[in-house]
């Protein structure tokens, strides 16, 4: 299947939409869409996995653990692994670091070693990190931390920020370790993201949906699908002032390389 478009960052594993799953598949087929279904812990990770299985002409997987979803589970290296070596898994994550209701130096060393451990996989089974960094009310903190681990880290995986919503230094970090950056369907209804989206490369960006969250206009308010991302994907053309099937070309290009899907 050619894929014109690719999300690369939804949750076809969660309810609603897995209920639904049947019906959203035969959306993405009939507008040629694929997208990677996301793990936040063990179990929505081997969802997801069985997913991209089931559906292998639409679905890919991504297998990890969120660093603020799932408190209560604890990363098992080898059973992450044996998930991740499968043909289907084309990242490790979401993971990363999360500050935004929770600042204590407890939560902030967990999540940490846990994003070690996801970093260790990714080089392991070489693949790519999908990062989740959400600072804590106006700053920057979770991106530069997880900035300063990976600039130590020798022989770091390729990482794509998800949901980024970063600013322009914090972008050309990123840019500096050779990083690409996803955005969702806020970048319809918002003009917060329009000065870093123009500033960066388009070979740099990604489109996503996080579906069943964030809705893009014209939806906003409705439950997130994943083929929902031509409307993030039209927002992105009209900032960077190109040709709208242009943006559509290169952006799954750039999906296509990062993640090394096959069509």
């Amino acid at each position: 299947m050619k894929y014109t478009y690719i999300d690369i960052h939804s949750h076809l594993n969660l309810s609603p939409l897995y209920e639904r799953r049947e019906e959203i598949v035969v959306l993405l087929r009939e507008k040629n869409v694929a997208t990677i279904t996301i793990g936040t812990d063990l179990a929505t990770s081997q969802k997801a996995v069985d997913l991209a299985h089931e559906y292998p002409d639409v679905l890919f997987a991504c297998v990890g653990l969120h660093p603020a979803d799932n408190a209560e589970e604890i990363f098992d290296m080898d059973v992450y692994e044996a998930l991740a070596r499968d043909g289907k898994v084309v990242a490790i994550g979401e993971c990363g670091l999360d500050y935004f209701r929770d600042q204590s130096e407890e939560n902030k060393t967990r999540q940490n070693e846990i994003f070690l451990q996801h970093i260790a996989l990714a080089q392991k089974v070489q693949k790519p990190l999908m990062i989740h960094a959400r600072p804590s009310k106006g700053t920057m903190d979770a991106y530069e931390d997880v900035l300063t681990i990976l600039e130590s880290t020798e022989d770091y995986p390729r990482v794509n920020f998800h949901f980024f919503v970063g600013d322009i230094p914090i972008a050309k970090r990123i840019l500096s370790i050779g990083g690409t950056m996803s955005f969702d369907g806020p970048i319809t209804f918002s003009h917060d993201y329009d000065e870093v989206i123009a500033f960066l490369p388009i070979e740099s960006i990604m489109a996503e949906t996080d579906a069943p969250f964030a809705a893009p206009a014209p939806y906003r308010g409705k439950t997130c699908e994943p083929w929902m991302v031509e409307e993030i994907i039209a927002r992105i053309a009209e900032i960077k002032q190109l040709p709208r099937e242009d943006v559509v070309r290169i952006l799954t290009a750039n999906a296509l390389r990062v993640f090394a899907l096959t069509e």
